[in-house]
């Protein structure tokens, strides 16, 4: 579903400030695969989510989502095809704009806009269903300014919204690491709870390996630009974390040095 061919990036090449960000990274994802990504700073995580979403252009290699070659296309046009949900809970939605007012925007995603934007009471009520399932009370509060809301709120919105016409890819960058404990949990549960009964295929970047071993079927590990652990199914279930430290270690001939990892 999701091909990524031997990609590479370098930022500010020939210059002082020269990081190769990606270095002939290749991944391949099939469809309704749920991957968690893990990696010291500077891996290439959100770089690798960046290409894919079309951010920036890439050096070389290809991005293929649902047979659709995307590598020289812009991001804006990308966009019909995959849903994001950053690590900011202050991006993906309008500060501004009613809750009800955002929902009915990200129902138009992939649509050529027009002049107006109302929406009907069919619509409303699927979306007072949508909101129900947050367990938020945010189903109350449909005429409430995003603004207004706590930063769990409006990122459990923003994956709402992001998820709303069930994209071909959703691209989660650390979604949960800027909230409390309780909340995070909270968010990550509706993640794993929307991603499995959508069945999409799903590129989670997450600092901690409890939730990386916890959550998808998949769990990818990137050091220096480059996938250096892969593992699935019953394999990825039997794991734990020392495994992990030490799959690092034996692929890398380095030592996992980011407390941060191996605290969460």
């Amino acid at each position: 579903m999701l091909h990524i061919e031997n990609i590479s990036k370098t930022f500010f090449p020939g210059t002082i400030n020269e990081k190769r960000a990606l270095q002939h990274l290749s991944l391949h994802l099939k469809h309704g695969d749920f991957v968690t990504v893990i990696g010291g700073n500077g891996a290439g995580k959100s770089t690798m989510l960046n290409a894919v979403a079309g951010v920036f252009p890439i050096d070389s290699g290809k991005i293929i989502i649902d047979g659709e070659d995307l590598t020289k296309q812009a991001e804006h046009k990308r966009a019909k095809h995959i849903g994001r949900v950053f690590q900011d809970p202050m991006l993906g939605t309008a500060a501004g704009m009613m809750i009800e007012e955002n929902l009915a925007i990200a129902s138009r995603r992939g649509k050529t806009p027009g002049l107006g934007w109302s929406f009907s009471d069919a619509q409303h009520d699927q979306f007072v269903e949508l909101l129900k399932e947050l367990d938020l009370g945010l189903e109350n509060r449909m005429t409430a300014k995003v603004g207004l809301l706590s930063g769990g709120q409006r990122q459990a919105l923003t994956l709402l919204m992001a998820t709303l016409k069930k994209p071909k890819l959703l691209l989660l960058d650390e979604h949960t690491a800027a909230l409390d404990p309780k909340t995070a949990e909270k968010v990550l549960t509706l993640t794993d709870k929307i991603v499995s009964r959508d069945k999409l295929t799903t590129l989670m970047i997450t600092h901690n390996m409890r939730d990386a071993l916890r959550f998808g079927n998949r769990l990818i590990m990137l050091h220096n630009g480059r996938v250096i652990i892969d593992v699935e199914g019953e394999e990825k279930a039997n794991l734990e974390i020392p495994d992990l430290l030490r799959m690092f270690e034996k692929a890398s001939g380095d030592v996992m040095a980011n407390d941060r990892m191996l605290l969460g």
